[in-house]
């Protein structure tokens, strides 16, 4: 062992130290419970159409998860530099209480953000996808069994009784150091206070095993980090005309798009389908026989927000797990005064929904350019219909924008 990795001894009249890492852990994971602890309970009040309860839900979840890969790597610190000695005055039955407040401790820190990982994963009402700090996608636990009043419920009392139990521990915790630090001969407090509170006591021990500690809890955050990613499905995808299907136009990838936008919490938001594949059947002098069938990827949906990209991926928005694209028809074309109409039958979720489609058309050789857009409505398509059921939240209104140039293939 090298001299930076040996403990260091303390001088007479002086209290052992807790390890530099510890201490940090420590007071980072402490203020962050009580911080989450606050603003859950005043997140709880809050209406579901307060546009400030998304941000902080966001970031309560956000929080909860740093604290559980931070006490991941404390509990791995801790079995690689074991605490301090308890001082030799300490009676049997505080020493054995001293020892179960902290395995209550390490339980909770892990227990608390556990559930309440489980409980957005059983969410049915106000069902928000998880996106740390707004940039990493966090994936639900499998508790989809779990996802409706009785189960959801369950888990929201065990995750608030938890809060109770914490305040509680706190409270045991801080009443017992602070006795000992007013009636010891050495105290306890100075072991876990950082540098300039704790010099009287001697230095920190340096401790070791930092990337094992660190490296370990981050490997298992990337790990999980990581399968939002797999199980997206393939964005960029070119949209080609359907193999086998009846077409005389072929869509130009580059210069093509099927956007959306509407309202969410008073802001306007906007997104695009990366992966769709169109058969186009179409001559302006044929219109009775003129069709186009469009099949839409759900999973490539990209909002101009991460948490909205990933909450529409959720069971109450497209649930691309059951429902992984989505179909839209178009027939019996028309001939107006400014373009085209033609009526679009829109299948989201085996809901189908016939509504009026309008574009304009402009055809040079063998290229057409198009521009049409229809309105929608998610109630309709029974989307978001647990959380935001009276458009407080996110408007009914969704805005359709087709754009595409197609070359012609064929006679």
């Amino acid at each position: 062992m090298s001299a930076s990795e040996a403990s260091v001894v303390p001088q007479e009249g002086e209290t052992a130290r807790y390890t530099g890492v510890a201490i940090a852990l420590h007071w980072l994971i402490a203020f962050a419970i009580i911080g989450l602890i606050l603003v859950g309970w005043n997140m709880s009040d809050m209406a579901d159409d307060n546009p400030a309860k998304e941000q902080l839900y966001q970031m309560h979840k956000s929080f909860g998860i740093m604290i559980l890969v931070l006490t991941l790597a404390r509990i791995a610190w801790r079995v690689m530099n074991p605490p301090p000695p308890l001082p030799a005055e300490f009676k049997g039955w505080e020493t054995t209480l001293s020892h179960i407040t902290h395995i209550g401790f390490y339980g909770l820190m892990l227990a608390m953000p556990l559930s309440g990982w489980a409980l957005v994963s059983t969410a049915y009402e106000f069902d928000i996808a998880t996106v740390l700090f707004g940039v990493i996608s966090w994936p639900d636990l499998p508790l989809s069994f779990l996802a409706n009043e009785a189960g959801h419920d369950s888990i929201e009392f065990v995750h608030s009784k938890l809060a109770w139990l914490a305040i509680g521990l706190i409270a045991l915790h801080v009443a017992g150091a602070l006795k000992h630090e007013i009636t010891a001969d050495t105290g306890v407090l100075k072991r876990m206070l950082p540098g300039l509170f704790g010099r009287t006591d001697g230095p920190p021990q340096p401790g070791h095993g930092t990337l094992m500690a660190f490296g370990g809890a981050l490997a298992v955050f990337v790990a999980i980090a990581a399968l939002p990613l797999m199980q997206r499905g393939p964005t960029g995808a070119v949209p080609l005309t359907q193999p086998g299907a009846a077409a005389n136009w072929q869509v130009d990838a580059e210069q093509s798009s099927i956007a959306f936008s509407g309202i969410n919490n008073s802001q306007p938001y906007t997104g695009n389908f990366e992966a769709w594949t169109a058969a186009i059947l179409f001559d302006p002098d044929r219109l009775p026989t003129s069709n186009v069938t469009v099949t839409v990827d759900m999973a490539s949906a990209v909002a101009n927000q991460r948490n909205y990209t990933d909450t529409l991926r959720q069971r109450e928005w497209f649930n691309i797990g059951d429902h992984p694209t989505a179909e839209v028809t178009l027939s019996s074309f028309m001939e107006t005064d400014t373009g085209y109409s033609a009526a679009a039958t829109v299948t989201v979720k085996d809901i189908s929904v016939t509504l009026p489609f309008i574009f304009t058309l402009d055809i040079e050789g063998d290229t057409a350019r198009m521009e049409g857009q229809s309105e929608l409505s998610r109630a309709a398509f029974d989307l978001g219909m647990a959380s935001d059921p009276g458009a407080d939240w996110v408007a009914d209104e969704i805005q359709v924008d087709v754009s595409v140039v197609a070359t012609r293939i064929g006679d």
